[in-house]
């Protein structure tokens, strides 16, 4: 059983407060009317027939996306065929049909791997902190291991630590863990449990895989996580997923703060703000509320 060592501060001169997992401390250019940019027609009518094609979310005909661009069917052929050429759309011979091409994709596989995660998500983190005034935390799965890659702490003078010791070993214990675990496939679960078991931290830990499968379950269906006292005694943990443009699951931010302030009304509004930051993170990984996501499970 791994120990969590936890991080005690005074809270004044003489005075401490002892409180398991909590830190107490005190085509052509056209030129406009206005001064605006300049655009090139020729590049603007081509991204129109991508938006067009993307938003179709299938094929289209040549009359179809002329119609939808309002271009001519000649001018609207000529850009199609350009666009073709350099893999932007690709073309069904069968059926005489245009639709995204593979380009689109190495682009934006190219962009995603441009970002760090935590330099991404440091604004969103930041502003969540100001919202909740609680302890946040952004983290990923490194291979096996659940791991923080940074932390945010609350102004309260009582406050959830930040030492992570144990913490790698505990993604079946916290909701940043779960947050993740719950979008992977079972395959992947099942790998994560065999390599670093299911630690019982405290007595509200899930150690059994039925009923750890099952709360992931609940993750998966109302889109964030909790643990109440599974990875620290006194310590209230909510986390939801950060995925990018495919869905997948790129990792997860919490908002951690004690039991004793964790009524109904402050559980209700930390849950929706950190569900609206890692949908804002996601948004900047190329994610759409539309976009697909990735999941090997039955709802």
């Amino acid at each position: 059983m791994v120990e969590t060592r936890l991080s005690l501060k005074p809270l004044a001169s003489g005075t401490s407060n002892i409180a398991t997992g909590l830190v107490v401390t005190p085509g052509s250019l056209t030129k406009p009317k206005t001064k605006s940019r300049r655009t090139v027609q020729s590049v603007s009518r081509a991204l129109d027939i991508l938006e067009v094609l993307a938003d179709s979310g299938g094929e289209m005909k040549l009359n179809e996306i002329s119609a939808a661009t309002g271009l001519n069917v000649s001018t609207c052929h000529h850009l199609l065929t350009t666009l073709a050429e350099r893999g932007y759309v690709s073309q069904n011979p069968r059926g005489r049909t245009y639709f995204v091409g593979n380009r689109i994709l190495e682009l934006s596989v190219t962009r995603s791997r441009q970002f760090n995660l935590v330099d991404l998500a440091l604004p969103e983190l930041k502003i969540l902190s100001q919202q909740t005034q609680e302890t946040i935390c952004l983290a990923e799965m490194r291979v096996y291991n659940l791991t923080t890659l940074t932390m945010i702490e609350s102004p309260h003078a009582v406050r959830v630590g930040t030492d992570t010791v144990g913490r790698s070993n505990a993604a079946h214990a916290t909701a940043i863990g779960k947050a993740i675990l719950a979008w992977l496939p079972e395959t992947e679960i099942a790998r994560v449990i065999a390599e670093k078991g299911l630690t019982k931290f405290t007595e509200n830990t899930l150690t059994n895989i039925s009923d750890l499968m099952e709360n992931l379950r609940h993750v998966r269906r109302n889109g964030f996580a909790v643990d109440k006292e599974e990875f620290q005694q006194g310590v209230m943990c909510i986390g939801s997923a950060v995925r990018d443009y495919t869905g997948a699951v790129m990792g997860s931010i919490g908002c951690s703060l004690p039991v004793m302030r964790a009524n109904s009304d402050v559980i209700d509004s930390i849950r929706d703000s950190v569900k609206r930051s890692a949908s804002i993170i996601s948004e900047k990984l190329g994610k759409s509320p539309s976009s697909p996501v990735i999941s090997n499970f039955e709802q």
